[in-house]
């Protein structure tokens, strides 16, 4: 996507996080299921998959807060897939189908330390992945041992990376770790399969990447000189936005800030870490709060709210010039939603990153609106909504009767209710790419929405069912790809 001109092709997708897969589990995993929906994708004429982050996540679940930026969750791994690896061997007891996914994942490493070539694989993908997985798995462990606490309330020893505390846990530890090196290992090459299979029906997989890391994560705790921390490892300043016209009081994230004057003396090695390690998982990718790659609002750690920050400036251009210099044109979406200044959007188009339009933001001022499909650009993506908006059913249902009667005015009073009417809005736009929720495609209510910004119960949970796919649905998407050059 990075890259387009006139020339460039023009494609649709849909934006559905793996955990949305149907299954028997509490959530969806990468498996049967995956394939068939990446099947799906192929039959409807769609030529992208965006999920959100796969990292291991806190207790509320959300992709955004992980607890790592380079690891995936082991909450994904495909339970059909560890059970169909074992069945084949001699050693294989029927009970093992109702055993816990740890238990089989224990099975799957003695069977792979058993032979040679998995072993080799097994060997490789630690020596290569080292430079995060190392520090991942004591991270986990530590987790473990002190309760799920985050890492700033951990004993001195291990809060502050004694070499002497790890080198002794890791000697005392070392079958624990290999287990958590092993959880990678399956989680990289489940993954694989799934972009593999996607890459044989002609599919593309976007992936998300969020600007900050989580304050508990391996990656603030490994590597403190990289973010504003005081002595004991404690932010001094927290991220967050300004008030403005949907809070008065800002958003108080609370991720801690990076320390961009080290970062940049150190030649940006963590975000070339980072960005390498995205080019391995996802075809492209979209980066959340690009905003905060030109200026983002620091906030004092002890504010409660968002309101007494400030504006300081980030080497984005530098880290960009960096990013390009060594990995060439970037697959990267630009996630420039909310406010954004000309310094931003400048800072954008000179890397020729495609920025973002939602059309539930479209109708809500006059005729300048930039979301409105007649203020569409070429180098953009454009959905109906994503993650954090109301399903488009639920968006529509929550306009009072003159606001629907405008959205439909602009859309010409088409036949095709709601959802189908923004989704052909969007599929007709001059934007190269258009991307629907999954939930907007099978007609979903708001109850069906993914996330609401700003509750903290209940969201990162919602799932489909394939009965709830009309029959009629992929050649549908199929068709609006064929009128609009999709």
């Amino acid at each position: 996507m990075a890259g387009v001109t006139q020339d460039s092709q023009r494609e649709a997708g849909v934006l559905l996080h793996p955990t949305s897969l149907p299954g028997e589990g509490k959530f969806g995993e990468l498996g049967p299921e995956a394939l068939d929906f990446i099947d799906f994708l192929h039959a409807a004429g769609q030529r992208i998959w965006q999920v959100l982050p796969l990292g291991p996540v806190h207790e509320d679940l959300s992709p955004y807060q992980s607890l790592s930026a380079f690891a995936g969750s082991s909450a994904l791994i495909g339970r059909d897939w560890l059970i169909e690896s074992l069945q084949g061997r001699a050693e294989w007891q029927e009970d093992w189908l109702h055993l816990p996914k740890q238990d089989l994942l224990d099975h799957c490493r003695q069977f792979c330390l058993n032979e040679p070539q998995l072993r080799q694989a097994f060997a490789h993908f630690c020596e290569e992945q080292a430079s995060w997985l190392d520090d991942y798995a004591l991270f986990m462990l530590l987790k473990q041992r002190f309760g799920q606490q985050g890492w700033f309330d951990w004993p001195p020893p291990y809060r502050d990376r004694e070499p002497e505390a790890l080198q002794q846990l890791a000697e005392e530890s070392a079958d624990a770790l290999a287990a958590f090196h092993f959880e990678q290992f399956i989680f990289y090459r489940q993954w694989q399969r799934i972009r593999d299979h996607a890459h044989q029906q002609g599919i593309r997989i976007m992936g998300d990447m969020p600007i900050f890391v989580a304050f508990d994560s391996v990656d603030v705790w490994a590597c403190r000189d990289a973010f504003l921390l005081d002595e004991t490892g404690q932010p001094t300043v927290v991220a967050g936005v300004p008030p403005d016209y949907f809070s008065e009081t800002g958003q108080r994230w609370g991720n801690p800030h990076y320390d961009w004057e080290w970062m940049e003396a150190d030649g940006f090695k963590w975000w070339h870490w980072r960005i390498e390690q995205y080019l391995q998982l996802f075809d492209l990718f979209r980066i959340d709060h690009f905003r905060g790659f030109e200026a983002c609002w620091e906030i004092p750690a002890w504010e409660e709210t968002a309101i007494n920050g400030r504006w300081i400036q980030v080497p984005g251009d530098e880290l960009f010039a960096s990013l390009t210099a060594r990995f060439g044109e970037l697959p990267i979406i630009a996630e420039d939603l909310g406010v954004i200044t000309e310094e931003v959007t400048a800072l954008r188009k000179k890397y020729n990153l495609p920025g973002m339009l939602i059309l539930h933001f479209a109708f809500d001022s006059g005729p300048d609106n930039p979301y409105l499909p007649h203020n569409h650009t070429l180098d953009s993506v454009v959905y109906t909504g994503t993650h954090d908006n109301d399903t488009t059913m639920g968006w529509y249902h929550s306009l009072n009767e003159q606001q629907r009667g405008q959205v439909q005015e602009y859309l010409g009073h088409p036949a095709d209710p709601m959802p189908w009417a923004l989704i052909e809005s969007a599929y007709a736009s001059v934007a190269q790419m258009a991307v629907i929720p999954m939930q907007d495609v099978l007609e979903l209510g708001g109850e069906h929405r993914m996330n609401t910004p700003g509750v903290a119960q209940g969201n990162w949970r919602w799932r489909f069912q394939w009965e709830q796919l009309d029959e009629d649905c992929a050649g549908r998407l199929a068709g609006l790809c064929e009128r609009y050059g999709r």
